[in-house]
């Protein structure tokens, strides 16, 4: 074999840039280390995947509302109680209500990061009571971030509405209702976390 032949040959055998990489990968760490290291970033990934909160996975109702803006009239909405939409620019303030409030006012709260619940003529005296004691019980900092109201037009007899994800149902569940109020509550769902939610209008017994 002459000496071009020779030269060619080595060329042709000299390993890949690629090659060198995983030569080096495998002389510090060794197939099983690799094999072992792979596994663990496929669990990894699983767990980041169960861990993830998407929308089917929550015990309630999750919509966009992508409308933000701010109207002087009433507004007809999509849901009832309403759970997001155009609003008045004077959010209500938050706390508990005996009779029914503005709509569009409240709805200026939910946007704050409120979380408001209502309840209708179905709920006996003994079940406002309850619902009043939680609120008074679980404001959330200065702002409070919780409303309470009868709310006479829904169909379910107690509602937990946040913006753009709402809770209906037929029996008094303190601790389905506790896990919506913590979900939601003082949030950013509604782009303006940290807003006020005192110094509008209303005037909430407690």
């Amino acid at each position: 074999m002459g000496k071009a032949a020779r030269i060619q040959n080595r060329e042709t055998r000299r390993p890949t840039a690629a090659q060198q990489r995983r030569s080096v990968w495998n002389k510090r760490f060794g197939r099983p280390q690799m094999m072992i290291l792979a596994a663990l970033i496929m669990i990894g990934a699983v767990v980041i995947v169960l861990t993830r909160s998407s929308p089917s996975s929550l015990p309630w109702s999750v919509f966009p509302e992508t409308n933000h803006q701010h109207v002087t009239g009433n507004v007809v909405y999509d849901h009832s109680p309403p759970a997001g939409g155009a609003h008045d620019g004077v959010w209500l303030n938050c706390g508990v209500y005996t009779s029914p409030v503005r709509v569009e006012n409240a709805v200026h709260s939910l946007e704050h990061g409120s979380v408001w619940i209502t309840y209708s003529k179905k709920a006996t005296a003994e079940q406002i009571s309850q619902l009043t004691g939680y609120v008074q019980t679980h404001y959330f900092g200065s702002q409070r971030y919780l409303i309470l109201s009868p709310y006479a037009a829904q169909t379910s007899p107690f509602v937990a509405t946040a913006w753009g994800a709402q809770l209906r149902f037929d029996h008094l569940k303190m601790t389905l209702l506790q896990k919506f109020v913590t979900h939601y509550q003082g949030g950013a769902q509604g782009t303006e976390q940290g807003a006020s939610c005192t110094g509008g209008t209303g005037t909430p017994s407690s």
